[in-house]
């Protein structure tokens, strides 16, 4: 087994290692540097289907048809036939996935920081 100083994981699709631009890295060391709260959020784009999780249409299911600045998107319920678009802040709204993506998801987003280093999420 390869122990290197510092490296929890390889970045990658199950045991396949996947490359990252240096744009990524370089944004992913900002946030860190920037002592501003972070934590994983789900990537959501136009045309997925999601869950709203929070408010008044807590469990009902649309698909995002506009994402309306960073705070809210807008999201497309259909009801008797009809499509209705409401907009909703970003944090209600949960992506529908299979066990399957989960997994995946996990797989990709662990984060433990170097115990030598001062550069944890905060």
């Amino acid at each position: 087994m390869l122990v290197i100083p510092g490296v929890v994981r390889i970045v990658g699709l199950g045991k396949i290692p996947v490359p990252m631009e240096e744009e990524e890295i370089a944004a992913v060391q900002a946030v860190v540097a920037s002592g501003l709260l972070a934590r994983p959020f789900p990537f959501l784009k136009i045309g997925q289907t999601v869950t709203i999780a929070e408010g008044p249409l807590r469990s009902v299911t649309g698909i995002i048809t506009a994402i309306d600045g960073s705070d809210h998107l807008i999201v497309s319920i259909s009801l008797l036939q009809r499509s209705l678009a409401v907009a909703l802040p970003r944090h209600w709204i949960q992506p529908v996935r299979d066990a399957g993506d989960w997994a995946c998801l996990r797989e990709r987003v662990t984060y433990q920081p170097d115990p030598q280093s001062n550069s944890a999420l905060r």
